[in-house]
């Protein structure tokens, strides 16, 4: 993900669009797999150890798995788009396994990739810029 001597590769106003793209599909994905992963920790496996009801677990713990790993895909597109470290990927892959932790890696995730969207646009255009959406 980074380049031997250190450096991170500078992003240009060319591959902006697909970081916005990547950025939104890992974002849906995190929503998705954090949202499951919270109702079947706090609903599913209490209604199935305490309440001998395991249809909760079944339908939410089969689609955060597959779904899961739709996420890997997308957080690895982005990380290979923004130029992360592989730690960074490997802790934002470990994030969609811990309740709401994943919510916090969306958000820290956003943050970073928005910061150097605004740095390409503050490149091109000579000066501080805010995005389109105005963040």
């Amino acid at each position: 993900m980074s380049s031997p001597a250190g450096t991170v590769p500078r992003l240009t106003a060319e591959q902006a669009p697909g970081i916005r793209g990547a950025l939104l599909r890992y974002r849906i994905m995190a929503y998705l797999v954090g949202t499951l992963l919270v109702v079947l920790v706090v609903v599913g496996v209490p209604l199935k150890y305490f309440g001998d009801n395991g249809l909760v677990v079944t339908l939410t713990g089969v689609p955060h798995g597959w779904l899961y790993m739709v996420l890997l895909i997308t957080a690895y597109d982005l990380g290979r788009r923004v130029h992360w470290p592989w730690g960074r990927l490997l802790v934002i892959a470990l994030a969609g396994t811990v309740p709401f932790l994943s919510f916090w890696a969306e958000y820290s995730a956003r943050k970073d990739v928005q910061a150097r969207l605004a740095a390409i646009v503050a490149e091109e255009t000579g000066g501080p810029h805010t995005l389109p959406n105005g963040r």
